[in-house]
C-alpha cells in the first residue's frame, strides 16, 4: 500500500509509453457521455451517484485489450475522461433540476445548461490545478478512490493472483449490491429509533461494503472524525432540537425514524453547512503558501522557456498545465457565464455581481471539495452542502440588490450555486484521478486534459438527459401525469433555500451554531498540532460528518477500525509479510468498491429503459438481517485479508 505523501512512481518519469492516445481518447469521452447519463438518473432518483473512476478503469481494461496491448497510462487517461461525465452529473442534477421545481423552467434549456455545466466542470478542473503538489504531493491525504483505482489499474498491467484477489472482491461488493438494489432482499439500512419523554434517540447503518472499505483506506482518525461529526448531528442536535420545539414541530404520522430524518433533512443539516464554510476558509489560509507556490513555479517554467513549454529539468510526471494558459482558460469560461447571466436577469450590474460572487465561490469550494476528497472520497463528498452555502450567500445578496418582489432572483441564485457545484464536482473528482495518475506515473498535464474533454463532451448531453427523465418520469412533486416523479432530492432543497430566502423562515441559528462548532475544532487541532500529537482533528473531516446522514458515517468508522486493528496484527510480523498484508487489504478494499460502483450503475440501465427495476424478486423488502449477516462476513473477510501472510501479485 503506497503511504501518503512524497513517493516514487510506480512507472518513472524517464519512460515513455502511450498515454494520451486516440484510442484512450475516444473511449474516454464515450465512458463519460455513458457515464453522465446514467447517473443523471441515478441521482434524481436516489438522491447520491456513484463514483466512476473504478468502473472506467475495469472498463478501458476490458475494451482496449480488444484493440491492442494498451499501456497502463492510457487506462489511466480513460478512466480520467470517463469520470468526469459522473461528476458533472452530480453537479447538474444537485441544481439545475431546482429551476424546473420553482417553475422558472418547464423544459431544459439546451444552451444554457450545457454552457452552465460545460464552463462550470472546465473551471472546476483549472482551480485544482494549482493545487495539485499542495495537496497530492506533499500532504497527508489519503484520496481513497485514486488510491484504489491506482490499485485496480496495477492489477490489470500485472495478473496473477492480483487480479484474482482483486476480482473476487469485486465479485463479492457486486453481488452484494445487486441482492440488495436489484433483487431487493433487503434494505440499503438498518435504523432504529425512539421517542423517550421528548427526547429522539436515533441509531442507523448503511450496509455498504463500499462505504466499509472507504473507511479502512482513510484510517481510524479520519474515520473517527466523521462518526464524530455524525454523533454531533444525530446523537446531540437532533435531540435537543426536538426536546426544544416539542412532537407538535414534527408532521402528524411520521415514525420515530423518519421524524429524525425529517428534522436533521429540515434543520439540523445547515450546522453542517455552517461548519462547512468556516472549515473550507479555513482550509484556504493553510493552504494559501503552498497555492501561491504553484502559482508562481507555474508562472516561472513559462517565463524561462519560450512558449510556455515545460522545463527539461522538469520530470514528466511533474509537468502541469501552463499557469498562463490556466488563467487565460478561467477569464475566458466566465465571459460567457456572464452572458448567460445577463441573458437571464437583464441587469448588467447584477450579472457582473453574479459572476463575481461565482469566481470567489467557485475557487473556494473547488479546493474544499478536492481536499474532502482528499479526506473521505469523491463518492462522500457532500457537494450539495457547499452548494447550499453559495446559494445561501447568492441569495442573499441578490435579495439585497432586487428585493423580495424579483421574479429572478431565486432563479439567479440557482444559476450561481449551478457553476459553483459542476466546479466543485469536478475539482474533487480531478483529484482523485490525479492521485491516481501520481501513484502510476501519469503525466499531470495530459490528464488534465483528459478531464477538460470528458466534461465538455458529457455537457452537450445533460440537456437531452435531463428533458427525457422530465417527461418521462416527472421532476418534484407529484402531478396528475407523473403521480410518482423523481425526487430529486438535493434540488429540491436547493429551491427551497433560495425560495426561503427571499419568502424567509431558514434556520440562520443553526448555521451559526455550525460556524461555532467549526472554530472550536480549529482550536482544538491548533492544540493538537503544537503539542505534535498523532490524533488531528482536520476541521472539513468533522464537518462533512455532521452534514452527511449517520448511516453513511457509522460504515466508514467500521471501515476505520477494521484498518486499525489490521495495522496491529501487522506489527507483529516481519516487513515483507507486513507490506503483503498490506497490499492485500488494499486489493480486497478497493474490489469490494469497484463491484459495488460497477452494478450500482448498470442498475440505473434498466431502471431508464423500463422505468422500473426489471430484477425486483419482491415489492421491496422490510428488514436488513441478511444484509447485516453478509456485511459482517465482508468484514472479516477484509480484516483477514489485511493480515494474511500470502503474497498476492
Amino acid at each position: 500500500m503506497d503511504a501518503p505523501g512524497k513517493h516514487q512512481p510506480r512507472i518513472p518519469a524517464s519512460a515513455k509509453l502511450p498515454e494520451f492516445t486516440p484510442k484512450a481518447v475516444i473511449l474516454g469521452i464515450l465512458l463519460s457521455v455513458a457515464l453522465a447519463g446514467a447517473n443523471a438518473y441515478l441521482g434524481l432518483f436516489a438522491g447520491m451517484t456513484v463514483s466512476a473512476s473504478i468502473p472506467a478503469a475495469v472498463i478501458s481494461m476490458a475494451l482496449l485489450r480488444a484493440f491492442s496491448k494498451a499501456s497502463i497510462l492510457e487506462n489511466n487517461l480513460v478512466q480520467t475522461a470517463a469520470s468526469a461525465g459522473e461528476s458533472l452529473a452530480a453537479g447538474v442534477i444537485f441544481t439545475l433540476p431546482a429551476l424546473v421545481i420553482l417553475g422558472y423552467w418547464s423544459h431544459f434549456d439546451y444552451w444554457e445548461t450545457t454552457m452552465l455545466a460545460g464552463l462550470g466542470g472546465v473551471i472546476g478542473v483549472l482551480f485544482t490545478i494549482p493545487l495539485r503538489r499542495s495537496l497530492i504531493v506533499e500532504s497527508q491525504l489519503r484520496f481513497p478512490e485514486g488510491v484504489a483505482t491506482a490499485e485496480v489499474l496495477t492489477s490489470g498491467e500485472e495478473g496473477g493472483s492480483a487480479v484474482k484477489y482483486l476480482a473476487w472482491a469485486a465479485a463479492i461488493g457486486a453481488v452484494f449490491k445487486f441482492g440488495e438494489a436489484g433483487l431487493l432482499l433487503w434494505t440499503a439500512t438498518v435504523e432504529r429509533a425512539r421517542n423517550l419523554g421528548g427526547w429522539l434517540l436515533y441509531g442507523g447503518s448503511n450496509l455498504s461494503p463500499a462505504l466499509v472499505a472507504v473507511g479502512y483506506i482513510v484510517g481510524l482518525n479520519i474515520a473517527v472524525l466523521v462518526f464524530s461529526g455524525g454523533a454531533i448531528s444525530w446523537l446531540i442536535g437532533i435531540p435537543l432540537w426536538l426536546h426544544a420545539h416539542g412532537t407538535g414541530a414534527v408532521p402528524e404520522g411520521l415514525g420515530a425514524a423518519d421524524a429524525a430524518n425529517w428534522i436533521w433533512s429540515n434543520y439540523i443539516r445547515y450546522l453542517g453547512i455552517g461548519a462547512m464554510v468556516v472549515g473550507g476558509l479555513w482550509a484556504l489560509i493553510n493552504l494559501r503558501g503552498s497555492l501561491l507556490t504553484g502559482i508562481k513555479s507555474g508562472l516561472a517554467i513559462y517565463r524561462r522557456v519560450p512558449g510556455g513549454t515545460a522545463l527539461p529539468a522538469v520530470p514528466r510526471t511533474e509537468r502541469d498545465t501552463p499557469m498562463p494558459a490556466v488563467m487565460a482558460a478561467i477569464v475566458l469560461s466566465v465571459i460567457p457565464i456572464f452572458f448567460v447571466y445577463e441573458y437571464v436577469t437583464g441587469m448588467f450590474g447584477v450579472s457582473v455581481t453574479m459572476a463575481v460572487l461565482m469566481l470567489i465561490a467557485g475557487f473556494l469550494f473547488s479546493t474544499v471539495a478536492a481536499y474532502m476528497a482528499g479526506l473521505v472520497g469523491s463518492s462522500n463528498n457532500p457537494i450539495s452542502g457547499v452548494t447550499i452555502a453559495t446559494i445561501l450567500s447568492a441569495s442573499l445578496l441578490l435579495l439585497a440588490m432586487v428585493g423580495r418582489e424579483s421574479t429572478v432572483g431565486a432563479a439567479a441564485a440557482i444559476f450561481i450555486g449551478a457553476v459553483v457545484a459542476c466546479a466543485a464536482a469536478i475539482g474533487g473528482d480531478n483529484m482523485q484521478d490525479l492521485k491516481a495518475g501520481y501513484i502510476l506515473g501519469s503525466t499531470p498535464w495530459k490528464q488534465q486534459l483528459a478531464q477538460v474533454l470528458g466534461t465538455v463532451t458529457a455537457a452537450f448531453v445533460m440537456a437531452p438527459v435531463l428533458t427525457l427523465l422530465l417527461k418521462g418520469y416527472g421532476i418534484g412533486a407529484p402531478t396528475p401525469e407523473h403521480p410518482n416523479p423523481l425526487a430529486a432530492p438535493q434540488a429540491s432543497l436547493m429551491a427551497s433555500v433560495a425560495h426561503g430566502v427571499f419568502e424567509g423562515g431558514l434556520p440562520w441559528g443553526l448555521a451559526g451554531i455550525g460556524a461555532v462548532i467549526a472554530v472550536g475544532i480549529i482550536v482544538f487541532d491548533e492544540f493538537q498540532r503544537a503539542r505534535g500529537a498523532s490524533f488531528r482533528a482536520p476541521v472539513l473531516a468533522v464537518a462533512v460528518g455532521i452534514y452527511l446522514p449517520l448511516e453513511l458515517s457509522v460504515p466508514i468508522f467500521f471501515g476505520g477500525i477494521i484498518a486499525f486493528l489490521a495495522d496491529r496484527a501487522r506489527g507483529k510480523q516481519d516487513a515483507a509479510t507486513r507490506s503483503a498484508g498490506e497490499r492485500n487489504g488494499l486489493l480486497f478494499a478497493s474490489g469490494l468498491i469497484t463491484g459495488e460502483a460497477l452494478v450500482g450503475i448498470l442498475l440505473a440501465i434498466p431502471l431508464v429503459a423500463f422505468q422500473k427495476n426489471i430484477f425486483a424478486l419482491t415489492g421491496g423488502a422490510t428488514f436488513a438481517w441478511p444484509g447485516m449477516i453478509l456485511l459482517l462476513g465482508v468484514m472479516f473477510f477484509l480484516h483477514r485479508s489485511a493480515v494474511a501472510r500470502k503474497v498476492a501479485g
